[in-house]
Order: structure tokens, then sequence, then C-alpha cells
């Protein structure tokens, strides 16, 4: 079974807004899909057992080699593909723990580095999120609740709240 057909036809990845201590946003440009060749926020889907912020992080890590942690979720990006697909990706800041020794998956990506967001936006192939979440100006995320118990009967392993 294929990744495709794992996922159905309701996607939910996520992506990380990742700032350096300088300001800088942590880029990457893919060697497939849509973003081809474009820079973007690193970005894949959830996984079974994992939360929606802990797949945040796998990715940054997976895909850059960073460690990062969560300071709240920006927003939600939400489509349709071909009238069929409802694609769905959750945007998160995270913080990254260093900012040295980046690695880049090389089967995923040509590149990954820090770039100043005033360079992002003169750049012809970075993404129109990217430019728009750039405009945006100061990122204000929501920040995780944890530690809430909505009842056993749910049997949640885990549980957060984003408001």
């Amino acid at each position: 079974m294929s990744n495709r057909e794992k996922r159905g036809k309701v996607w939910l990845a996520v992506g990380g807004v990742v700032i350096s201590s300088e300001g800088h946003w942590l880029v990457v440009k893919k060697r497939y899909g849509g973003l081809k060749g474009k820079w973007s926020i690193p970005a894949g889907f959830v996984e079974e057992g994992e939360t929606a912020d802990e797949a945040a992080i796998r990715e940054v890590k997976e895909e850059t080699g960073l460690d990062c942690v969560v300071t709240g979720l920006i927003g939600l990006r939400t489509g349709v593909i071909s009238n069929e697909i409802s694609d769905n990706l959750l945007v998160f800041l995270l913080e990254p723990l260093d900012e040295m020794g980046i690695q880049h998956q090389e089967n995923e990506l040509y590149e990954a580095r820090f770039m100043a967001p005033e360079a992002l936006l003169e750049e012809k192939d970075a993404s129109i999120m990217l430019h728009y979440l750039i405009n945006q100006g100061d990122t204000i995320a929501k920040p995780a609740c944890d530690g809430l118990n909505p009842g056993d009967q749910f049997k949640y392993s885990a549980y957060k709240l984003f408001f």
C-alpha cells in the first residue's frame, strides 16, 4: 500500500516555522511534489500514534537534523485537491535548540538553510505560503495547554489544546 493510499482522501500534515536567534527562517528546497525546487517550511504528514505538534518536531528533525521545541500553533492551511482530497496543514512555530549543523535529508531535499526573511521575500522560488507568513510580520502562535484530561472514558494517551 502506497503512502497516498494509506492517507486516504483526508490528509493531515504539519509544517514548522523555525526562526533563529538572528530572525532568520529555516527553509528547505524539496526534490518532489508541487513545491519541487521551491523554498518552503519543513513539513510532512502526521503518523499514527503521534500528536500534530510531535509530528512537526519529527519532520523538522528528519528534514534538517535540527532539534526543536514547539512554542505554539500559528494556523491552518486547508484546501481540496481535484475536488476530492481534503489537504490540511497545521503550521507550528518552533524554536531551535541548536542552530548549527543543518544536515538536509538528501533523498527529499536539495537544500536546507536559514535565510533572512527579506531575502526570502525577494526569492522567486519561495512558496506563496512562505511569502504570506513573512508578510504577516510578527508571528503570533497559540501556546499548548498540556496535562488536561477530558475524561478517562476517551482513553487519550496524549491530549493537548492550542487556543
